[in-house]
């Protein structure tokens, strides 16, 4: 789920955890409308990402925001990238293997 580089982008804009608006995603990342719809309905649906609708005067505003579940995929995400880079997955995926939790979701 997370490795898809839009994805990627999206969990990245919401790292410091204030809610950010669909314009400025849009902005951040340089997806189209409809590519940032269909990529933060995917990391919704897994819980990754909140989506909140409000008014704003007449306009209706669409935000997004970061849960708990969504970064701490994100870090488990990192710290495997980091450990490809670092020579060290097979130590990682025997850890991995070992641990109740399935993390297999987190290269989806």
């Amino acid at each position: 789920m997370i490795s898809a580089p839009c994805r990627l982008g999206i969990l990245a804009t919401l790292v410091p955890g204030t809610p950010v608006s669909f314009s400025d995603m849009k902005a951040e990342t340089s997806l189209s409308d409809g590519n940032l719809h269909v990529q933060t309905r995917k990391l919704a649906e897994v819980g990754y990402i909140e989506i909140g609708k409000g008014k704003k005067g007449r306009r209706t505003v669409t935000e997004f925001r970061i849960t708990e579940l969504g970064l701490e995929r994100l870090r488990l995400y990192v710290m495997k990238l980091q450990a490809v880079l670092d020579g060290e997955a097979d130590t990682l995926q025997t850890t991995a293997r070992s641990s109740k939790r399935d993390d297999s979701a987190v290269w989806t």
